[in-house]
């Protein structure tokens, strides 16, 4: 049964809401780890205890590839699917298939991703810290790492949208990142908002937030992609009318060279005119 009017609005607007909470409430089941750290860190960092705040640095960076790349993946497969126009997709199903199918991908790229991430920080800490005169660089390295956290929204759509190597992957997400820079700074900036948002308010972000820069990342990439693709498809348009035209052309210069050779011929009555003179 179909609501119209305001009662059809308040349904599809409970029906997001309870896609959104749902889809965010898996991505934070399956995050638990990294969000137990996540959450004794920024305890520890209040109580200014130097000590713990780096043993669970550590146990963030270990867990992370393990839990929560993985379960971000699998959230992106399913906003995938809502993006795509599959707004009925069953949510628990779809979202666990995508966290068995891409867990190879997603704990690999989690590692390089974790890594750069800790050596990028370190140095920018130790830039901004201890060499005063070298700032500039240490602020170079955080422009880095910003641009780096976005290429990670291309990451998780490309690990759920392509089947590609996750070199690929890796490759194409930091690249796509940095010739789109609009998207960049939309991407940021959107995300952001959103974050400090969650951060204001705990509760959304447990059941709203995480699953809203979710479909929002998947949105900017799809929109890139398929601007990409009309822009691919143009230059081969543009490319076959080329060739096309380069073989009329050469079709034109040999009809004209045939032509041209069979008039230089003699004709036979030539022939035989010559003959009787001679």
């Amino acid at each position: 049964m179909e609501f119209k009017g305001a009662m059809g609005g308040i349904y599809r607007l409970t029906e997001w809401i309870t896609r959104l909470a749902a889809t965010n409430l898996l991505w934070a089941i399956c995050s638990s780890p990294f969000l137990f750290f996540l959450i004794m860190k920024l305890l520890v960092m209040q109580q200014n205890l130097a000590n713990e705040s780096l043993q669970m640095n550590w146990a963030i960076a270990i867990v992370a590839p393990l839990t929560l790349f993985p379960a971000t993946s699998a959230l992106f497969t399913v906003v995938r699917k809502w993006n795509m126009g599959d707004t009925d997709v069953p949510i628990f199903r779809t979202f666990f298939v995508g966290y068995k199918e891409n867990y190879k991908q997603s704990l690999i790229g989690g590692i390089f991703y974790t890594l750069l991430f800790v050596i990028m920080y370190l140095d920018y800490t130790v830039y901004m810290t201890q060499f005063k005169n070298m700032q500039l660089v240490g602020i170079i390295m955080l422009v880095l790492l910003l641009l780096l956290f976005v290429s990670l929204f291309n990451f998780f759509s490309m690990v759920v949208h392509y089947h590609m190597s996750i070199g690929l992957i890796i490759k194409n997400a930091v690249l796509l990142t940095l010739i789109r820079p609009f998207r960049v700074f939309s991407t940021l900036l959107g995300s952001g908002l959103l974050f400090y948002i969650g951060f204001r308010y705990p509760v959304l972000f447990i059941f709203f937030i995480i699953s809203i820069v979710a479909w929002f990342a998947f949105f900017n990439f799809y929109a890139t992609f398929n601007k990409m693709q009309e822009q691919m498809e143009k230059m081969q348009l543009k490319k076959e009318e080329e060739e096309a035209a380069q073989a009329a052309e050469q079709a034109g210069d040999s009809v004209e060279m045939i032509e041209a050779a069979e008039s230089a011929e003699p004709k036979p009555s030539d022939e035989k005119h010559d003959n009787l003179q001679k």
